[in-house]
């Protein structure tokens, strides 16, 4: 007797919108964009839909053998779960970095830099859609390091921020209109493998 292979749905959408609309909120008030108390939406989003609704679609992707989703949902699942507990306790007065804060949070996103930048270049092997949320998303990083490190000043990491908010947003619609229409209502630009590219050639030939 043949095994039904057990089979869920497709956790992407659900991961890139929880990122995508965190990531839209705070990037506004790094804009400077809506008032600095909007930043209190923030801490809630950041613990329970970027956090907690990522890393669900994370441990949903190891169960469909997806290790780059897995990796990417958790860790940044994660990431919203850390940083909107350090802001948390900060305010609570647990934490206090004192004059070496900016420090302490530059070397965070430095960090956070440098997964991002190998999660990009694995990117070149899935889609032109993933592939441009995430060079959004290095580019954020990177201005974040130089504004927490005051090398620049200014909102242009919020601008950027929302970017990448509005590409995750685009990927996360193209995985869910797509498949229920059935065609690419929302085009994400699939690179093709070694393998394609030569059965391409072969056709062509």
């Amino acid at each position: 007797m043949n095994e039904k292979k057990e089979t869920i749905a497709d956790p992407g959408p659900l991961g890139l919108a929880a990122f995508a609309l965190t990531t839209f909120v705070l990037s506004c008030v790094n804009a400077h964009l809506v008032p600095t108390s909007v930043a209190d939406v923030f801490l809630t989003l950041g613990l329970f839909y970027g956090g907690l609704a990522q890393l669900l679609a994370g441990m949903w992707e190891f169960k469909k053998s997806n290790t780059f989703g897995a990796t990417a949902f958790t860790s940044y699942g994660a990431f919203w779960i850390a940083l909107s507990s350090m802001v948390y306790f900060e305010l609570t007065g647990v934490l206090s970095f004192g004059a070496d804060r900016n420090i302490a949070v530059g070397v965070f996103l430095i960090a956070w830099t440098l997964f991002t930048f190998y999660m990009w270049i694995g990117t070149f092997r899935l889609n032109r859609s993933l592939n441009i949320v995430f060079g959004l998303l290095l580019a954020t990083f990177i201005l974040l390091d130089l504004t927490e490190f005051k090398i620049i000043s200014g909102p242009i990491a919020g601008y950027f921020g929302i970017g990448t908010a509005l590409a995750a947003w685009y990927a996360s619609a193209a995985g869910i209109l797509n498949p229920l229409y059935g065609r690419d209502v929302l085009p994400i630009g699939p690179y093709k493998t070694k393998m394609q590219r030569a059965q391409q050639a072969e056709k062509s030939a």
